[in-house]
């Protein structure tokens, strides 16, 4: 059966840490030598959303593995013009090795995932960012942590934080969220986390209490107020998150843990300037990490075509 990379609900503890693995070897391989595990191979890049890391990263990835990756913003091809996702997916599918998506509604990718003949990755929808996690943990391993170590996630419950709240249930972290009211994550996901939690051990805490989540966590984690196509909320959130800027008396609640933070970051809003730049060093790790993450998903995947 063909795999794909849409979410992180799909995969098994077991697989999860394999591609995490990977990832670690073929970054450890690429600073001896070029590595050409996708000699020849071709990556389309569909963009209905803007970014700096994840093109960039997938485009010297592909480069880096031996392959080629071709941009493809939804202005300048047809599915921009009212082609049917399904008609994409069968034409682009025809012609490259993989693709990778990033827009806004996730069914609309599971569409095109459905009709594609070859692996298609999420690069990014409004309810998952599943490649970010994997970069996320891979950062965590390079500091000394595992699947036993605790996590508190402060601020939104969005499409990051569902994929924290997945990966988490799956390989046995414990996970603490903290959202104001109203910006929870929805309950379907906390349900399925929950199912997941009972079969692999995780502990999971939902709460409106940012200190609490903090306390003796090993990481703490965040993201912006207002994701993208949420800017007319801006100043509503404000007044909403007004409690859920990370700041130093919150980090000294922890277990000496470390801050991330997925990027772009608004300073003095979900993290103070101080915080950030004490843990910068972290942050930045983990945006190159997505290069890496990335790298592992998609050999991974090429892999499992070719069995």
């Amino acid at each position: 059966m063909m795999r794909h990379f849409l979410s992180i609900k799909d995969y098994t503890k077991e697989e999860l840490l394999e591609i995490i693995d990977l990832a670690m070897y073929i970054k450890k391989e690429f600073k001896n030598e070029r590595t050409d595990h996708l000699e020849d191979k071709t990556l389309g890049m569909i963009f209905e959303k803007s970014s700096t890391r994840t093109r960039v990263s997938f485009e010297v990835g592909m480069y880096q593995l031996g392959g080629h990756a071709l941009f493809l913003s939804s202005k300048d091809i047809q599915l921009g013009r009212g082609e049917p996702m399904k008609d994409t997916a069968r034409v682009l599918s025809r012609m490259v090795d993989m693709v990778m998506i990033r827009t806004f509604s996730h069914e609309k990718l599971e569409e095109f995932a459905k009709y594609s003949s070859v692996p298609v990755i999420n690069g990014l929808t409004d309810n998952f960012h599943p490649v970010q996690i994997m970069a996320d943990f891979l950062t965590m391993k390079e500091k000394g942590l595992n699947e036993n170590s605790s996590v508190a996630w402060i601020g939104d419950g969005n499409n990051m934080a569902n994929s924290w709240l997945m990966f988490a249930s799956i390989v046995g972290l414990d996970f603490r969220i903290a959202s104001p009211v109203g910006y929870e994550i929805p309950k379907e996901w906390q349900d399925i986390a929950q199912e997941n939690a009972k079969k692999s051990g995780a502990k999971i805490t939902f709460t409106n209490d940012p200190n609490e989540a903090c306390r003796d966590a090993d990481v703490v984690t965040t993201d912006v107020w207002a994701s993208m196509g949420q800017e007319e909320e801006q100043k509503i959130r404000e007044k909403a998150f007004a409690e859920f800027t990370v700041t130093k008396e919150m980090m000294n609640l922890t277990n000496n843990g470390i801050f991330m933070h997925c990027l772009p970051v608004h300073r003095e809003e979900e993290v103070t300037e101080e915080v950030f730049e004490e843990h910068a060093d972290t942050v930045f790790d983990e945006a190159e990490n997505r290069l890496h993450a990335q790298k592992g998903i998609m050999v991974w995947l090429d892999r499992q075509r070719s069995k």
